[in-house]
């Protein structure tokens, strides 16, 4: 039993891949493909799947990038952009994959999550020793700084007209809010959403009413966060270490979770075997679509 259990349950996600992963992170639905993509963070890969029946996924491709994959999005034409360690890595249609001039610096330092802004620019976090980033990678490479004070950047998300944009910082346990220009990437003060009390919150999708739905880790959920910071629903997911939820499907209502099998003891192994798998549930609500890549580098 979590500490969220007398918030109202929308159910308990089942397990929807074979394969266990140290730190799975980052579910993408793929509209280009109509496949799901997902990272595994330490090795540095990118896999894919297509929806089987029940919900399940079967994992068709794996794509192994030069360093760790933070993240990962797609363009229109179906390029790839994965967050390494200090740089940004591409991978082309024809399956070649080059990288960009180094990014960011510090020792124990790497990108961490991220996702394209209504106009296609990426918008990708740091974790590390403190005083993590947020920041926007411009067409050229010139980066914006958003955040330069945080503990562990984690999940974004934008409201449907792409007007305000949500962050989480995971060992402060807090998610900020902030005005967001989506034609110029201008934004306002940043302010708190709200903070939580028991569990991290680690990654983020948001839903058509812009509540936020929010993995846990720690807990073995996703919650679901009304606009004025509230938590009012949670899936249940049977691994203690929720690390990402992302609307799925062509009619984004499938929820995809990522979980991991990082820092669990050899008897939270045995508790919870099904750790560091995917796992679907149809929470009876629909996904914002992710903003896809500009592919402009």
């Amino acid at each position: 039993m979590n500490h969220y259990s007398s918030t109202p349950s929308l159910g308990t996600a089942r397990v929807a891949t074979g394969i266990s992963h140290l730190l799975a992170e980052g579910p993408l639905w793929d509209p280009i493909r109509g496949k799901i993509l997902w990272v595994d963070v330490m090795e540095g890969a990118v896999h894919s799947g297509r929806f089987a029946y029940g919900g399940a996924v079967e994992v068709e491709e794996r794509f192994v990038f030069p360093d760790t994959a933070g993240a990962v999005a797609v363009s229109m034409k179906g390029e790839l952009v994965v967050a390494g360690m200090h740089r940004l890595h591409y991978r082309d249609l024809d399956g070649g994959i080059t990288s960009s001039a180094e990014i960011i610096t510090g020792q124990g330092r790497r990108f961490n999550d991220g996702k394209p802004d209504p106009r296609g620019r990426l918008v990708v976090g740091t974790t590390g020793p403190g005083g993590e980033l947020l920041v926007r990678v411009e067409p050229g490479g010139a980066l914006v700084t958003l955040d330069d004070d945080l503990t562990l950047s984690n999940g974004l998300g934008w409201t449907s007209d792409g007007r305000r944009l949500f962050s989480i910082d995971t060992l402060s346990k807090r998610i900020y809010v902030r005005d967001y220009d989506p034609a110029t990437g201008a934004v306002g003060e940043r302010s708190l959403l709200t903070e939580f009390e028991h569990g991290y919150p680690d990654g983020m999708a948001v839903d058509v009413d812009d509540h936020l739905w929010v993995a846990v880790w720690g807990e073995g959920c996703v919650v679901r966060i009304d606009p004025t910071g509230q938590i009012v629903a949670r899936v249940d997911v049977p691994a203690p270490h929720t690390s990402c939820p992302a609307f799925a499907g062509p009619e984004l209502d499938t929820l995809v979770i990522t979980t991991a099998t990082e820092d669990l003891t050899p008897e939270q192994l045995q508790d919870y075997p099904l750790s560091g798998r995917l796992f679907t549930i149809k929470p009876g609500v629909t996904g914002v679509a992710t903003h896809l890549w500009s592919g402009i580098r």
